[in-house]
C-alpha cells in the first residue's frame, strides 16, 4: 500500500449488501443468451460470456476482482473499467437514484450489463470487445484499504491490465473507457504506462483531486463524497477519509499532491471529452489535451451531461468504436481524419445548444482575450475607469453579491478560459473566501439557465416546470465558476497549464492584515457560450457559491464582516473573456 509522510486515516465502508446489482461473491461463468433481457432493458443481441468474480492478484499480493464479459469465443481486446462504484452497479439505477427525469432516457436504452458510468457491453461485446468490469482495491470484495485515487489506482490499474492482456481469451490490447472516476483512474493507470494499455478514453475525467473536486480554491468541498459517495455508493472494507485527511493536513502536501495526476507520462493514443457544464471534469480534460505526451489525441467538449452523451447519443458510442477499432484492433478505418478538436456553444433556454463545432486548436488560436473591468453603475467596461471607487458585499450573506454586466451589440461567443483579477479587502478579518460566476443575461436582461440534456425527451418543457428538489447541476448550468481563499493566493507559474488557469500551490497561508488591499487571480472553469444581439453577459462576485449546486456546505466558508471589491483609478479589477 503507498505510504506518505502523511498518515493517511481511513474510514469504515458500509460492507456490501444483495442488491442494486451487487449479487454476492460468487465466482461463476454463465452464457447469457442473443434475446436475454434484464427486467424489460435493452436485450443482447448477440451470446455474451459472463466471467464473475475473476481475481487478479496486484504487485503486493492484493488481489482485485473482475467482471468478464465477452464474446464465447475468439481472441478479442478488452477494455478495462475502472471504479470503486460495483462492478454490478449499473447505469439505469444510478440514473433512478442521481438523475432528475432519467436524462430522458428510456427504460430501453440500455441492458443494464454496464458498470455506472462505463460502457454497456450490449454493444461491445457484439463489436468483438471484451468488457471488464473491475471493482478498485477496498471496495466491494476487492482486498486491501481503498485508495481514493493517486498513484495506488495507477499501480494497481497497471498491474491489473498486464494480466488481463494475458488471459488465453484477449488478443494483448486492452484499451479503457467510462466516465468520471472510470475516467479520473485512465489517468493515474496510463502514466504508470503498462506495456499492453494500448489507447485511452478518459471521458469527463478531473485530474487532480485536491484542487479540482475536494479542496476547490483552498476551500472544503468534499461533501458529495463524504456523504453520498463514500456512504451509500461504494460499500466494501475501508476507504480513506477525505473530511479527517483535510481536518489533519487543510494544506497541499505529498499525500494530496499525489492526487493530481501526472498527465504528462501518458504517450498512447488519447480520446478525451469534456463539457462545459460539469463543473468537476472540465479543467482536467483540458490538461489532458495539453500535456499528454502523444499527437495521436483527439478532444471533444459536447453540450450534454457526461451519462447523456455516454448513453443517449448512438453517434458518441459509434465514434469511440471506430477509435478503439483502429488503436486496439489495428483497422485502418480512417479514424485519424477526424477533427482534432471540437467545441460545444450553449445557446441557454430553450434554444439548443450547438455541438460538433470544429476548432484547430484549443485554446482557440487568436482568442481575444480581452479585460472587461468592473465598473460604477453595475457596469463591465472595456475602458478602465480612471476614478477609483469601492463596492461592498456582506460576506456572510447567502444572498448578497455584487454584478457587472454588458450587454453586446452584435453576436458574440465567449469560448475559452476566463480569469478574475480582483483588487479587494476585508476590514474585519484576514482572509476571505471569494466565489465569481460568469452568466448570460437574455435580451430582457433576465439571468438564463441552460439545460444540459435535450428537452425533447423531458416531461417538462421550461424551467419554471422542473421542481426545486430536481434543479441540480445534473440538468442545469447557469455558468462558469471560480473558488479561491484569498490566504492561498499565490501561484506557480510554471505549473500553470494556461495563464487564466493559475495553479495554486495551496501548501501555504498568507494572511491578509485586515483593511489592506490585495490582489488576486481566480481561474474560472473554460466554457463555450453564444451571445445574440442585445443579450448580455453578468460577472458576479459573493461571499457564497453562485452556481446552480456545490460540493461543500456552506460551513466550509470562513468569512467574516463585508469584502470590499476596489475598482478603478489604482485597481483595474477586471475579468478577461475569451472572444473568439
Amino acid at each position: 500500500m503507498k505510504t506518505f509522510e502523511a498518515e493517511v486515516t481511513y474510514k469504515p465502508l458500509s460492507p456490501p449488501k444483495v442488491g442494486l446489482g451487487y449479487q454476492g461473491f460468487d465466482p461463476r461463468v454463465e452464457v447469457l443468451p442473443k434475446g436475454w433481457s434484464k427486467d424489460g432493458k435493452k436485450p443482447l443481441t448477440c451470446d455474451i460470456l459472463v466471467e464473475h468474480d475473476v481475481g487478479y492478484k496486484v504487485r503486493d499480493g492484493v488481489t482485485l476482482y473482475a467482471d468478464i464479459l465477452r464474446p464465447p469465443t475468439g481472441k478479442v481486446p478488452a477494455l478495462v473499467c475502472w471504479s470503486p462504484f460495483g462492478k454490478k452497479f449499473n447505469g439505469l439505477d444510478a440514473l433512478k437514484l442521481m438523475a432528475p427525469f432519467n436524462l430522458g432516457l428510456s427504460d430501453d436504452a440500455l441492458s443494464g450489463l454496464e458498470k455506472f458510468e462505463g460502457p454497456d457491453p450490449a454493444f461491445w461485446v457484439e463489436k468483438g470487445y471484451a468488457i471488464v468490469n473491475v471493482d478498485n482495491r477496498g471496495s466491494f470484495d476487492s482486498e486491501g484499504s481503498c485508495a481514493v485515487l493517486g498513484s495506488q489506482e495507477g499501480e494497481d490499474g497497471h498491474d491489473v491490465i498486464e494480466r488481463i492482456a494475458k488471459e488465453p481469451w484477449c488478443s494483448g490490447s486492452v484499451g479503457m473507457a467510462g466516465n468520471s472516476h472510470l475516467a479520473q483512474s485512465q489517468w493515474f493507470i496510463a502514466a504508470q504506462r503498462p506495456p499492453s494499455l494500448k489507447a485511452i478514453a478518459p471521458w469527463e475525467g478531473c485530474a487532480d483531486m485536491f484542487r479540482e473536486t475536494f479542496v476547490r480554491g483552498g476551500i472544503y468541498c468534499a461533501d458529495l463524497f463524504d456523504e453520498l459517495i463514500s456512504k451509500y455508493v461504494i460499500h466494501g472494507r475501508e476507504i480513506e477519509s477525505i473530511r479527517a485527511m483535510f481536518d489533519k493536513y487543510p494544506l497541499a502536501n505529498d499525500y494530496w499532491n499525489d492526487k493530481r495526476a501526472d498527465i504528462g507520462n501518458i504517450n498512447i493514443p488519447t480520446y478525451i471529452t469534456g463539457t462545459w457544464s460539469n463543473t468537476m471534469h472540465g479543467m482536467g480534460a483540458i490538461r489532458g489535451w495539453l500535456q499528454v505526451d502523444t499527437s495521436e489525441k483527439w478532444l471533444r467538449f459536447h453540450p450534454y451531461q457526461e451519462w447523456y452523451d455516454l448513453w443517449g447519443v448512438p453517434e458518441s458510442n459509434q465514434e469511440l468504436l471506430k477509435f478503439f477499432d483502429r488503436y486496439l484492433k489495428g483497422i485502418e478505418n480512417g479514424w485519424e481524419s477526424t477533427p482534432r478538436v471540437r467545441m460545444a456553444l450553449l445557446k441557454f433556454g430553450q434554444t439548443p445548444s450547438v455541438a460538433g463545432v470544429v476548432e484547430e486548436d484549443f485554446p482557440i488560436p487568436n482568442t481575444n482575450y480581452t479585460k472587461a473591468y468592473l465598473s460604477p453603475n453595475e457596469k463591465l467596461t472595456f475602458d478602465k475607469p480612471t476614478s477609483g471607487s469601492a463596492l461592498s458585499y456582506s460576506a456572510t450573506s447567502q444572498t448578497d453579491f455584487l454584478k457587472f454586466t454588458h450587454t453586446f451589440d452584435k453576436a458574440t461567443r465567449i469560448l475559452g478560459i476566463p480569469k478574475a483579477v480582483l483588487y479587494m479587502s476585508c476590514n474585519e478579518h484576514d482572509d476571505m473566501d471569494i466565489f465569481v460566476i460568469i452568466r448570460k443575461l437574455s435580451a430582457a436582461g433576465e439571468p438564463m439557465l441552460c439545460l444540459n440534456v435535450p428537452w425533447e425527451g423531458l416531461p417538462v418543457k421550461t424551467f419554471d416546470e422542473i421542481p426545486e428538489k430536481l434543479r441540480t447541476e445534473v440538468i442545469l448550468y447557469k455558468g462558469p465558476t471560480g473558488i479561491l481563499r484569498a490566504s492561498q493566493r499565490a501561484i506557480d507559474h510554471g505549473q500553470s497549464m494556461h495563464a487564466n488557469w493559475p495553479f495554486h500551490p495551496h501548501d501555504r497561508e498568507e494572511r491578509i492584515p485586515p483593511g489592506k488591499v490585495v490582489k488576486v487571480e481566480i481561474g474560472i472553469w473554460a466554457t463555450g457560450i453564444e451571445f445574440e444581439a442585445g443579450e448580455g453577459v453578468q460577472f458576479e462576485i459573493a461571499g457564497h457559491f453562485r452556481g446552480v449546486s456545490n460540493f461543500g456546505k456552506p460551513e466550509h466558508v470562513k468569512n467574516q464582516g463585508r469584502h470590499n471589491v476596489h475598482i478603478g483609478g489604482d485597481y483595474d479589477s477586471h475579468v478577461i473573456l475569451p472572444f473568439s
